[in-house]
């Protein structure tokens, strides 16, 4: 039991080291390549930060534990919408761009009612399902980069960190991390749940989905105390698009997930967290400290509710 929590750290720390790696080496070949700053944030920024899920999710789908692979996704979309917003809320008052009120969010919105529909039509995601969700992250690619490129003039573009050799060294060096790191992690939370008598489905929504979402915590909350709010807001907005349409897009074409009827509330939870995060950002186009106790509150009340249910 000690080894494996320890591999389980470890893997932890493989994961969030190697998206840090892969953030900073992706980003400055951005910036070196002149790509705007607020597609970074939206697209490298959010889908280095969602790596470690990526990597927990596909090689749990490989391995046939597809209770892991999906969990781990809802998991890290509620924690991210709720956790990450709300400490980053009490941490600084958060400014919510417009753009991303009118465009990313809602699109965030249908694309999680959609995979709740997918869901209780089925009780699973299929490989046609998967397919649609891959054909729905290369549309979203295409036009946040064709809509940053229609507004090039307007948008600012960062300096680059680092030259090319080196933030390709950090880029590989990153993948390799987030690779070893999730295959570490689904080994050793499922051996850990099954010797404790914890259902996988547990794991994979409090600890798998909590640890894996660690480097969007620190990520938004560094970018919004800096004054990074593009990256800050769209950094959570844009990982749990890429989780939904990425993530289970390419776990459910390897593999069709079956989803267990407990699982249900836990989507039903995320559409609700999606909703209200869009709600309060619309409302008044900034997150303050009020709003950050109302998200961590329901996050602590959600956390609370899935341990007694287990």
């Amino acid at each position: 039991m000690l080894i494996q929590i320890l591999l389980l750290l470890v893997g932890f720390l493989a994961l969030i080291k190697g998206a840090d790696f892969f953030v900073d080496g992706a980003a400055s070949i951005a910036s070196l390549l002149k790509i705007p700053t607020i597609v970074v944030g939206l697209t490298i920024v959010a889908f280095g930060t969602s790596a470690p899920e990526a990597a927990v999710s596909l090689t749990a789908a490989l391995n046939h534990s597809n209770a892991i692979a999906i969990s781990n996704v809802i998991g890290s979309n509620i924690f991210n919408l709720l956790a990450v917003l709300g400490i980053t809320a009490i941490i600084t008052k958060v400014p919510v761009p417009h753009s991303i009120v009118r465009k990313e969010f809602p699109f965030l919105l249908i694309i999680s009612g959609l995979m709740v529909l997918f869901v209780v039509t089925g009780f699973s995601l299929n490989r046609i399902e998967g397919i649609i969700f891959l054909g729905l992250i290369i549309f979203y690619v295409v036009w946040l980069i064709t809509d940053a490129l229609n507004n090039r003039a307007k948008i600012e573009v960062a300096k680059p960190a680092f030259n090319f050799p080196i933030s390709l060294l950090l880029i590989i060096g990153g993948i390799a991390g987030i690779i070893i790191g999730g295959d570490l992690v689904v080994n050793s939370a499922k051996s850990i749940a099954l010797s404790v008598g914890l259902s996988e489905k547990l794991v994979g929504l409090t600890i798998v989905s909590i640890g894996t979402s660690l480097p969007e915590l620190v990520t938004s909350v560094v970018a919004a105390r800096k004054g990074n709010v593009d990256i800050a807001i769209g950094n959570i907005v844009g990982s749990n698009i890429f989780n939904i349409l990425f993530i289970l897009g390419l776990s459910a074409t390897i593999t069709p997930i079956p989803v267990e009827m407990a699982l249900i509330t836990d989507l039903v939870v995320m559409l609700f967290a999606t909703g209200l995060c869009f709600f309060v950002a619309k409302l008044n186009f900034r997150l303050n400290k009020k709003d950050g106790y109302i998200f961590l509150a329901v996050f602590i009340t959600y956390m609370a509710y899935i341990i007694v249910r287990n």
